[in-house]
């Protein structure tokens, strides 16, 4: 399924093509294999618990990013709402409008379902150009505070500031 082509830039549902791709282009850029993850997503994707989106630039699998239908973990959780999940655009493609695109697909797709869609973001500066986009198109936190290891860190509590770190964010998108 295509949600978006334009440009030389089509967004549509992953293939496994598109899982090894990404998996060989995180890995030449230093974040470790990350197949099995994309091939989750796309077992997930066929039990019908999320859409795996795949970003294709001039042809080559550019960027990805996951709509599941009902959070597992966080404050979201049994709201019905949504949730935008592991999103990436390999480095070398980035500034193309690729994560705006990929954005834009997954809201479409979240507002079928729902008038609100959710994610959590990472805190340490990995997660930095993420954070401004998220915030720049509308994205405010839930209010639960940070959460570390999928459960809220309370205050003065002990965390790592690693992927597990996490400041829920949702959107009304109608």
């Amino acid at each position: 399924m295509i949600y978006y082509s334009d440009d030389g830039l089509t967004v549509r549902a992953m293939t496994e093509a598109d899982a090894e791709a990404l998996a060989a282009g995180e890995i030449a850029q230093g974040w470790g294999d990350t197949l099995e993850k994309h091939r989750m997503r796309l077992r997930d994707q066929a039990a019908g618990r999320c859409v795996a989106l795949a970003a294709e630039y001039h042809g080559q699998t550019a960027g990805y990013l996951s709509v599941y239908f009902q959070p597992e973990h966080g404050p979201f959780t049994g709201k019905g709402w949504p949730e935008l999940v592991d999103f990436g655009v390999l480095e070398k493609f980035r500034m193309h409008g690729i994560g705006g695109r990929l954005m834009d697909a997954a809201e479409k797709i979240a507002s079928e379902t729902s008038p609100v869609a959710t994610l959590g973001v990472g805190l340490h500066s990995g997660y930095g150009s993420a954070q401004r986009m998220y915030i720049k198109r509308g994205y405010v936190p839930d209010g639960s505070g940070v959460w570390y290891r999928d459960q809220v860190c309370p205050p003065h509590g002990d965390c790592r500031n690693g992927d597990d770190l996490v400041l829920y964010l949702s959107k009304k998108l109608r």
